[in-house]
């Protein structure tokens, strides 16, 4: 369990009684979770705490659908987190943290306005507000359907990223950066997928110059980290694929990119690409998940997602929806 508290001081004291309480993040200990909560209560102007939590068996087979027994849910250590005084707004996002914004609404006699990022898979009006990717395909008076994820990424989170990795401006340009997720159901990245994904890459950087900025996610196969590993030997750019290489440079990459090629397998990583605003590429082998192939769709359709070798313009329209999920949320809490 992890708390981060905002100074209360920083709060606007002309915002309405229910806008200056305390906002809840809650999580389990998932990255790409954590990331939407704390993107979307950080816009809120709210002191913000983060609640990561985990969940006892049965709980945790059934959440969010069996709310019985409240804290016992949780293990013993983390009890004294989920504890009054309540938060005026609580933000949940997965499985885990959906039983406990669930549960916060009984327990505040709706006091605590509730959020739910991602599809419960139970009957959203359980909650104050359901935020689902439109490509889960939920709806409801009470449901908000960016296209897709939430995340920090806008001008300021990128020009901090620069301001964190100066390093990176003087690499040629154009910068190409490449984020390599992982496998997951029905959708293969191995050392072929891997192979075919660089060498286009590599042939464009021959022919126009620049570099190449590879990073590596938790999922990436070995296979995939070595065989790109040794094909950006000698290549102007950078290769991260964890603490041995040094920090984390994916905020700098985002930031100093001139275009992005991104694997296909994820919805937050490809969000957080097409907020840049510089062209975003994937390349897709085999048949993508349902869900999964519209939001591709959708990313294409707007002008977001091109094939690798597709001729873009400079810079595209960033997809940012944080911002307007957050005012969205405001008004509701205030009309509800």
């Amino acid at each position: 369990m992890k708390r981060t508290v905002h100074d209360p001081a920083t709060i606007d004291m002309e915002l309405p009684p229910r806008l200056r309480g305390e906002c809840w993040a809650i999580t389990d200990h998932a990255a790409g979770n954590q990331r939407q909560a704390l993107a979307l209560a950080e816009r809120m102007g709210m002191p913000v705490r983060h609640l990561v939590l985990s969940l006892r068996a049965p709980w945790s087979w059934f959440s969010p659908r069996l709310s019985l027994g409240g804290r016992i849910a949780l293990p013993t250590s983390q009890r004294t987190a989920f504890t009054p005084p309540w938060p005026s707004l609580a933000i949940g996002c997965g499985r885990t943290a959906a039983l406990f914004t669930r549960m916060l609404r009984s327990l505040t006699q709706g006091d605590c306005h509730t959020v739910q990022i991602l599809d419960p898979r139970m009957d959203p009006t359980q909650w104050d507000t359901v935020i689902a990717p439109r490509h889960d395909g939920l709806n409801g008076r009470n449901v908000l359907t960016p296209l897709g994820s939430l995340n920090p990424v806008d001008d300021a989170w990128l020009a901090d990223g620069r301001e964190a990795s100066p390093g990176l401006a003087y690499l040629p340009r154009p910068r190409t950066g490449v984020l390599l997720g992982g496998p997951r159901t029905g959708l293969r990245i191995d050392a072929d997928y891997a192979r075919r994904l660089i060498e286009p890459v590599l042939a464009r950087r021959r022919r126009e110059g620049g570099s190449v900025l590879v990073l590596t996610s938790r999922r990436t196969p070995d296979a995939v980290t070595h065989l790109m590993r040794a094909a950006l030997h000698g290549i102007p750019g950078l290769f991260w694929s964890g603490p041995d290489d040094g920090n984390n440079p994916y905020p700098g990459v985002l930031g100093w990119a001139d275009r992005l090629v991104v694997t296909p397998d994820s919805v937050n990583m490809l969000s957080e690409a097409c907020a840049v605003g510089c062209p975003v590429h994937t390349f897709v082998v085999g048949n993508l998940p349902t869900k999964l192939t519209r939001f591709h769709r959708s990313l294409r359709e707007a002008g977001l997602l091109h094939e690798l070798d597709e001729e873009t313009p400079a810079l595209q329209t960033p997809l940012r929806e944080t911002a307007t999920m957050a005012q969205a949320l405001r008004t509701r809490m205030l009309t509800t």
